[in-house]
């Protein structure tokens, strides 16, 4: 349990956090704000549960992580419902201080940090562009983690160096997607910005769970183990 405690606690962080930048202070911060408010939240969690459950706080990650051999189904399936927990109760707490605003706030018109595609969201880009997107910036993304993680590498940097990538990645696609690379990080708010937001929501669970899987595949194959 002290692992689903541990992926429940880094996925509300990450949510709360980091939708919490673009939905309360996006238009102090901009996109590199936003940018740095995912990574560091993420470089925070990885070394503060890093030593509990690894820091996966994402399902993509979690099945990356499987299919390269570094997990029971056992553990992942453990991850993954306490991921999509933490994201969900993160993105409700991040709504309850939105809506306190004295003002008003319509979260059907602002969001709520949910991602998205078309003419009517962030950079107007299509369903094929946001797609090959996440797939791809997702493969990077775990394979920056399983390699930072793996024998021979620098795990003492590892945290640092998964949140700058994710950093840079969300520099890259916030106008593209809002940058999921990450289903739970997307449920969330999902679930609370309504019908438009849960259209769309499959292609960001679908598209990161592929890029994951094609960098677990890599990994499992031993195509990018250090020499010996």
């Amino acid at each position: 349990m002290n692992k689903a405690v541990a992926e429940f606690i880094g996925t509300f962080t990450l949510v709360f956090l980091g939708c919490g930048a673009a939905v309360i202070a996006g238009s102090v911060v901009g996109v590199l704000g936003i940018a740095f408010a995912f990574g560091l939240a993420l470089i925070g969690m990885a070394y503060g549960i890093g030593a509990v459950s690894g820091c996966h706080i994402n399902p993509a990650v979690s099945l990356g992580a499987l299919i390269a051999g570094r997990m029971s189904s056992g553990d992942f399936i453990q991850y993954v419902i306490a991921q999509c927990l933490g994201a969900i109760v993160g993105a409700g707490v991040l709504y309850m201080i939105a809506s306190g605003k004295i003002a008003g706030y319509d979260v059907a018109k602002s969001g709520l940090g949910q991602n998205g595609w078309g003419p009517a969201y962030l950079g107007g880009y299509g369903l094929g562009a946001a797609f090959l997107f996440e797939v791809v910036a997702t493969f990077l993304f775990v394979v920056v983690i399983l390699g930072s993680t793996g024998k021979g590498a620098a795990s003492a940097m590892a945290g640092l160096a998964i949140g700058l990538t994710l950093v840079v990645i969300h520099i890259v696609g916030i106008q593209i997607t809002g940058v999921s690379v990450n289903p739970a990080r997307s449920l969330g708010p999902a679930l609370f910005a309504g019908s438009g937001a849960l259209s769309q929501l499959w292609l960001f669970i679908v598209a990161p769970l592929i890029g994951a899987a094609a960098a677990g595949f890599v990994f499992q194959t031993g195509a990018l183990d250090a020499e010996k």
